[in-house]
């Protein structure tokens, strides 16, 4: 992961460039209604007091400048107890502000606390939200919900939906076009990925392994798998029928996972040691190559699940360590 000094600057460039490129004070027009899953949502007026709930859509209001009068702690990640992930505590330094209320969701969304902290907007673009959580949350302030289904936003749009109920739909297209280009970069700099199949395993048990499960083509970790030019094998490709975010194998078919040149999941070495000594896994190509990617409670096994802030952040060394991967692979 980046160096601090390195994420500073790369989002204060990144927030001068959205800054020159973004349309003039007053140029939006009011009312805006913005569509989405669960309605349509109404502003009256560029909000001046952005809150969010569920995960990440913080991020956005931060990249381009705007500090939420409160969102959600991190319960999954945060390397330091203070409810914020490094990429999240070091653009608050940037912008020279303390930490905002942080909304315990540990039981859900804490509608006293987001009331409190007065909105004139939620923002939601990623989350889970249900019809009565949008109900409630609409008697606070106007509320973006997702545009499809619950955490089913990628990135893209999450900064797409977001920026928009902010008032910044322009600057929020910028910030999206220059992370794709830093993705690109990435990619180009790492030409051994492209074209390796990945699959991302969700959390294995290492004293169960008769059944592999894994995230499908709808889930924005293979996603970001395909933004840096890998591929999905074919169970992947099988299982990535519309909203559907996980498959799972059985492990007596496991040859079905042969063409899998890279694996990434969750986990450490007893968990390595249990794939090689496991009767069945154990012949799998990609675990006799040793090319698979441990990632585990960390920053950098969050940041795994792009958001608009910790792509910066993991990137260099999120495709250092595939590339290590791809290259075991090739043995």
């Amino acid at each position: 992961m980046a160096s601090l000094h390195q994420c500073l600057a790369a989002y204060m460039a990144l927030f001068t460039a959205c800054s020159l490129g973004a349309a003039p004070v007053g140029a939006q027009q009011y009312p805006l209604e913005i569509e989405h899953a669960l309605g349509t949502t109404v502003l009256p007026e560029k909000p001046e007091r952005v809150a969010t709930v569920a995960w990440a859509n913080h991020e956005v209001s931060l990249a381009l400048g705007v500090v939420p009068v409160g969102f959600a702690a991190a319960n999954f990640g945060d390397d330091n107890g203070n409810g914020l992930l490094p990429w999240v505590e070091a653009r608050l330094d940037e912008l020279g502000s303390a930490p905002p209320p942080l909304f315990d969701e540990g039981d859900g969304i804490d509608f006293e606390a987001v009331a409190a902290s007065q909105p004139d907007v939620i923002l939601a673009a990623y989350s889970g939200l249900s019809p009565a959580d949008y109900t409630t949350l609409s008697q606070i302030a106007p509320v973006v919900a997702f545009p499809q289904g619950p955490w089913a936003t990628d990135w893209r749009d999450m900064i797409q939906l977001n920026s928009q109920g902010m008032g910044m739909a322009e600057e929020g297209q910028a910030l999206i076009e220059q992370l794709e280009a830093d993705i690109a970069d990435t990619a180009a700099s790492h030409p051994n990925l492209a074209g390796k199949s990945a699959m991302f395993v969700t959390h294995l048990d290492p004293s169960n392994l008769g059944r592999i499960s894994f995230y499908t083509d709808n889930d924005a970790r293979v996603r970001f798998f395909h933004d840096l030019g890998l591929v999905s094998p074919e169970v992947v490709k099988q299982n990535s029928t519309p909203g559907k975010f996980a498959g799972e194998i059985s492990a007596e078919l496991i040859d079905e996972l042969n063409d899998v040149d890279i694996l990434v999941t969750y986990g450490g070495q007893p968990l390595i040691e249990q794939l090689n000594s496991h009767p069945l896994t154990s012949r799998l190509p990609v675990v006799e190559n040793g090319a698979i990617v441990l990632l585990g409670n960390t920053p950098l096994g969050t940041a795994a699940n792009p958001t608009p802030m910790s792509i910066s952040w993991l990137l260099d060394d999120y495709a250092d360590l595939l590339s290590e991967a791809a290259r075991k692979s090739q043995q």
